[in-house]
């Protein structure tokens, strides 16, 4: 009997360990290229850290370039980091307009941390105005909405092309990677400077 049930509960076990390995928190990694040897990425960090990342085989490189806020339209699928000013507006620190391929990509309001207390909203444009310390956008995502000002001067960019050959001593990269239990990070997707524009997420 019991030998019957061991393949079951070995099964049982694997199918547990998947589905933890899933839902594994991102570890989201900025800072500068140190090295890249092989499939391993070394970073100098933003927090000050030197840490080796695997890139997997599958490795899709990203980089952004600068895109014209005047160009944002109703239905554009954006992802906008935010702080909130002491009036209660919600001003942009970065805005990412997404290709239509990514449309849904992380969509919500939710804590980023691009910096202490910052936020950030990824939905679809409902709506721009101009506004008195730059135009406002209205983002609306499931269960909810925002009404956003991006200052004249913050950075609005898309995602272009790269390859791994733009994995660049200096350059600057903005990534998720998958921690393991043993503390090794892989990641499938960097994104990387190119041509002066650096990912401002």
């Amino acid at each position: 009997m019991f030998g019957r049930l061991m393949p079951l509960i070995v099964a049982a076990c694997l199918c547990a360990t998947a589905a933890i390995a899933q839902n594994a928190p991102i570890t989201r990694i900025r800072g500068k290229i140190a090295s890249l040897d092989g499939n391993t990425l070394s970073i100098n960090t933003r927090e000050g850290t030197k840490i080796d990342v695997t890139l997997n085989d599958n490795l899709t490189v990203a980089t952004v370039k600068r895109f014209d806020l005047a160009d944002v339209k109703s239905n554009d699928y954006v992802g906008i980091a935010t702080r909130t000013e002491a009036n209660g507006e919600q001003q942009a620190l970065e805005v990412l307009v997404f290709p239509e391929s990514m449309r849904g990509a992380g969509e919500g309001h939710y804590p980023w941390d691009l910096q202490p207390g910052s936020m950030m909203t990824n939905g679809t444009v409902a709506g721009t105005v101009q506004a008195s310390s730059g135009r406002e956008l209205t983002v609306t995502y499931k269960g909810g909405e925002a009404k956003i000002v991006v200052p004249p001067n913050t950075p609005v960019v898309t995602f272009g092309p790269a390859s791994k050959s733009d994995l660049k001593p200096g350059a600057q990269v903005m990534f998720g990677a998958s921690k393991s239990a043993d503390g090794k990070l892989t990641a499938s997707r960097v994104t990387v400077e190119t041509n002066g524009v650096a990912p401002p997420m």
